[in-house]
């Protein structure tokens, strides 16, 4: 058979070639959205490509990206990988010392910089000598009187002075494409390097029909952030499938988001359950409706079952629950597209073809029973880390399968319900609390929001629950009244010895619950 190289800079030639009309719409907050064609944007990611070579990038080397959900970054996203460039997508919302550690780490020679982002690039250019460049995203130029070492220039500027069309994927397919570092929410971020050939196959993957099931005749919102694990796989999934992407910009703010979809007609939408709950609250509110959206993708962290009904029936769709990590590109399991939900406790679907899943006891041994067991997730697969960035050792056992560090159940049908984090659960008098099942019963409650579980240090115990939820808008929670749904669901001894009540939960950028900070918070007092 032909050799084929497995690589991502085949998705736009693709939908550039069979799809050239349909089309990339990037949408500022408060600003006309702008729209390219698929045919439009493989131009110019490739006049952009042979700007980067011309000025002196080569194979291998990383281009950071500290930016937004924009045609600009996913313009980045092509224009480096496309050419064997290594795109480190770095998360704005992290601290300067935190993304030094990264960019430094990585060596990072060039970094793209997002609307309102120079001030925060100009910190990292101080703390980070491999920089030398940068490039200004949106529609940005460069500040005056700016007095450093590294070269700017605009994206478009970049591409009057040096823009020529570059030929795409003369390199190997296991040639590295990304570099992602964990969300850090239980403990320090790694770097994840993404191959080629395990995005090509992860996109594959999740464009099985009952995964996430793309078509030419689907607009996608993708309001996950770019800058985490491939932006969920769609920023690839989406010209592949030669689907209408839109990207939101910065803000996934509920208006914007109600006006985006209502505006481009979205069929697919992606997000984290937070940027649901505010969705729904402000149409509950203010009235509205979304006839064209058919189905929402839920993933990040584990959604009540009460705010799943509450977003299905508001807004009459199929929400489809998911499971994945950076270190999995990131889908590992996700509810089937095209099969209604089951009745009963929603799980987080099952793994596509090219995933394969074992549960092992805290020695590492396989259980004998794999069905309606609880054990320690193990996972395997082309588009699964086989070790994080510039360690040597792989993090697999004696099987190939890397250790989530999550606790599930597999039901007979081959339904995935992660139970808990290892790193989550609570030892108390020398007995394990799992945190997840107290949150699942708390938030099912009309009432609550958000809800964590946290252990605090405790004398004589080692460590005693507490219990943290967020109120949803406009009610009140009452103490007493979750302590009462508590009794006799779970053992006595796991109820938390003390109850928060706070006006916003504290989130990692992804929109997961940053438990880190809660026990770091709650630790100190």
């Amino acid at each position: 058979m032909q050799r084929y190289a497995l690589t991502v800079d085949k998705f736009l030639d693709h939908a550039a070639k069979w799809h050239g009309t349909s089309h990339v719409v990037s949408a500022g907050s408060g600003a006309e959205a702008d729209r390219i064609t698929y045919r439009q944007l493989h131009a110019r990611c490739r006049l952009v490509s042979g700007a980067m070579l011309d000025q002196g990038l080569g194979p291998g080397d990383r281009v950071a990206t500290l930016a937004w959900n924009t045609e600009d970054h996913l313009t980045l996203y092509y224009a480096a990988m496309g050419v064997g460039l290594v795109c480190h997508t770095l998360n704005p919302r992290l601290s300067v010392a935190h993304l030094a550690e990264m960019v430094n780490e990585a060596q990072d020679r060039w970094i793209a910089v997002g609307a309102g982002l120079q001030t925060l690039a100009g910190e990292l250019l101080v703390a980070c000598p491999s920089l030398d460049t940068v490039i200004l995203l949106d529609a940005q130029t460069p500040e005056k009187n700016v007095q450093d070492r590294a070269r700017r220039w605009s994206l478009e500027d970049l591409l009057r002075l040096f823009g020529r069309a570059a030929p795409w994927g003369e390199f190997d397919e296991e040639a590295p494409a990304g570099l992602c570092y964990t969300s850090g929410t239980v403990g320090k971020p790694r770097g994840v390097i993404y191959t080629h050939r395990s995005n090509y196959l992860h996109t594959l993957r999740a464009l099985q029909a009952d995964a996430v099931a793309l078509s030419a005749e689907d607009t996608v919102l993708v309001a996950v952030p770019m800058f985490h694990a491939n932006g969920w796989g769609f920023p690839f999934a989406a010209p592949a499938a030669g689907a209408n992407m839109v990207l939101p910009g910065r803000s996934t703010e509920p208006p914007h988001l109600c006006e985006l979809i209502a505006a481009e007609r979205v069929t697919v939408a992606a997000a984290v359950q937070t940027v649901w709950l505010g969705l729904v609250e402000h149409l509950e509110r203010t009235g509205g409706e979304l006839p064209t959206l058919r189905r929402i993708i839920i993933g990040g962290s584990h959604c009540p079952e009460a705010l799943l009904r509450r977003i299905e029936e508001r807004l009459d769709v199929r929400v489809q629950t998911s499971w994945g990590m950076t270190e999995l590109s990131p889908l590992g399991t996700i509810e089937p597209a095209n099969v209604p939900p089951r009745p009963g406790s929603r799980m987080s679907g099952r793994a596509p073809m090219g995933l394969d899943m074992k549960l092992v006891d805290d020695d590492g041994v396989a259980l004998p029973e794999q069905r309606m067991r609880i054990g320690r997730l193990m996972v395997k697969g082309a588009s699964v880390a086989e070790r994080y960035f510039n360690q040597s050792e792989p993090v697999l056992d004696a099987e190939g399968y890397l250790d989530t560090g999550d606790l599930a159940l597999i039901d007979e049908a081959g339904y995935l319900s992660i139970t808990g984090r290892t790193k989550d659960l609570i030892k108390s008098g020398g007995e394990w609390i799992n945190p997840r099942e107290v949150e699942d019963i708390v938030g099912s409650l009309p009432e609550v929001g958000l809800v964590a579980v946290v252990g605090r240090p405790h004398e004589k115990w080692g460590e005693r629950p507490v219990l943290i939820v967020e109120p949803r808008s406009g009610h009140e929670v009452d103490g007493e009244r979750l302590l009462a749904v508590l009794r006799g669901k779970v053992p006595d001894w796991w109820l938390p010895d003390q109850i928060v009540l706070i006006d916003k939960m504290p989130l990692a950028a992804t929109g997961k619950i940053d438990k880190k900070s809660l026990r770091a918070q709650f630790a100190a007092g």
